[in-house]
Formats: C-alpha cells, structure tokens, sequence
C-alpha cells in the first residue's frame, strides 16, 4: 500500500500493492508551489513515508497546534477569533523524507519542516494550490486515510498528472510521444507504430508541471495493455507507474476479468511489481525481445 499525491491534479490516491488506485482524494497543496527549503513554504517532492500518526480518535474538528489537541473544536466563530492560524484539524499524518540531499536532512529535511497530511475547516477549498506547505484534506477523508494506511506508508509528491480519452481527444500528443519513444529512440518501423486499434482504444496521457506530454499508453477493448511510453527526462519518476495504474483502474471499471501484455524484456520487472505474469519464451516483436505478461483483476 502506498500514496501517490499530484501536484497538477490537486489529488492524492491510495494504492494497493499493486498498484491499483483503491481511494482518490482531493486535495490542497502549497499556494506558493514546490519546493523542498526551510522556510519556503512549499510542498516537497519526491519520495516520502508517514513517519507518525497522530489524533487517533479524536473528534472531527478538533484542532492540534505543534502536533497536540488544544481542546478546541473549530467552528466558524472560532476562526473568526484567530484569523490568521492556519488550522490543522482532525488527523495528521507526518511526512519524513527518503532522499538525502532532496527532501531529507539539512534545509531541506521534509519532518523537521512538519510537513503534514491534515484536516481542514469545511470553508478550505481543496483541488486548488491553498496551504503553506502541507497537503490538507477534507475531514471525512483524512479520517478514512487515516484508518487505512499504518505507520510507514510510502507516499509519492510527484509533478505529473495523467488523464484517459479516445484517440480523438489524446490522439496528437500520445502520437507524438509514440514516435520519439518507439520509433526514434527504439527503432520500430513508423508503419508498425499506429494500427487500427487506436481509434477503438482507452488512451491515458501524463502530463508534467506546464501541462506538456511526458508519457502515454492504451488499453484494448479486449484487455490488452499496450504502447506504454515516458520520456526520457521522466523515466525514475513514477510517470509510468502513474499511466499502467490509470490503465489497470479503467479495466476494472469496465469489468476485465485479466490485462495482458507484450513486455519489452528489460521492462519485465517493472510491469512484475504490478502483479504481471510472464507467460512463454522471449520473442521478437519489431526487432525488440519480448515476453507476453498477464495479470487478472478482481473485479
């Protein structure tokens, strides 16, 4: 189980082992975007964990200062009081870093900067950037989150956000991204790259932090999981992850019993961490050693 929040999207979702999106939140990061420095009032990036949870049991509203109740219960009378407390509500859930140098130790430490996921007054408004580093969430949710993942949950803050359409809709910027993965880069034959299967297709697209196109990838009719491809500069960064969890989430949805794919070989590990089988010897498709993976959902 882990977390993934998005920056662009403005939401947070909770994955199994598998990487199957089982909850998706809405939710507020830093106003004045990200950033990793004491003091900068960013949201940091990269790899977390949930270090400690706190506020167990505690009534909705309850309001915590340096990590502890106060014994108040917000209201909007009480806000009106302190105008200019930036109220943590309900649960928190401390975020600690997990790289050295980018989110964790020195100026850029994410716990000693107490980056939390909390609560929020009902009035904070969630799907737009509003708060002064932390993630915050609606109350409801952070109670539910805070029931369903223990101590040590890995949480991703990562740049991009992915988005399904017809061939229609994503058609030119999954094409082009195609084209520089597959053909210029790998050397498939242009001819090979589109087929009579896109216009039939659920296609995903990830998009970075100005919106551009960084990664895309398909979904057949009959569950056949195809055309996954990230650009270089966004390879390591969970770009792939995020478009094959948006692909096994869609298949569910619409009732797949199984997913099945052509691995390149030297992705065979990474379609494995998502609960894939391979199935039968290496072959060659365009050139490129493959193996045929399965996966069956439960639906």
């Amino acid at each position: 189980m882990r977390l993934r929040v998005s920056i662009p999207a403005q939401s947070l979702e909770l994955l199994d082992d598998s990487g199957m999106a089982m909850r998706c939140y809405e939710v507020s990061t830093a106003r004045k975007g990200v950033g990793e420095v004491k003091g900068s009032h960013q949201t940091p990036r990269g790899r977390h964990l949930i270090r400690a949870k706190i506020g167990a049991g505690a009534p909705e509203n309850a309001v915590f200062v340096g990590r502890r109740p106060t014994g108040e219960i917000w209201t909007p009378e009480l806000a009106s009081r302190f105008p200019g407390r930036d109220w943590m509500l309900t649960r928190i859930l401390w975020l600690s870093g997990m790289e050295p140098g980018v989110n964790r130790l020195g100026d850029v430490d994410t716990m000693r900067r107490y980056i939390y996921l909390h609560g929020s007054p009902d009035s904070a408004t969630m799907g737009a950037p509003g708060s002064i580093g932390c993630v915050r969430m609606r109350n409801r949710d952070i109670v539910e989150l805070f029931d369903l993942v223990p101590p040590y949950t890995r949480v991703d803050i990562v740049e991009h956000a992915v988005e399904a359409g017809d061939w229609a809709t994503l058609g030119r910027p999954a094409g082009m991204l195609r084209e520089a993965v597959f053909v210029r880069e790998q050397g498939v034959p242009a001819d090979m790259e589109y087929d009579e299967w896109d216009p039939r297709s659920l296609h995903v697209l990830a998009r970075g932090p100005g919106g551009e196109p960084i990664g895309t990838g398909r979904l057949l009719p009959d569950g056949h999981v195809g055309r996954l491809a990230v650009l270089p500069a966004w390879r390591g960064k969970g770009v792939g992850a995020a478009l094959l969890s948006r692909l096994m989430a869609a298949a569910r949805a619409g009732g797949m019993a199984s997913l099945v794919l052509h691995a390149q070989a030297q992705a065979i590990d990474f379609y494995r961490g998502f609960g894939f089988v391979a199935e039968g010897e290496v072959f060659l498709e365009a050139g490129i050693p493959h193996v045929l993976m399965r996966r069956h959902l439960a639906v």
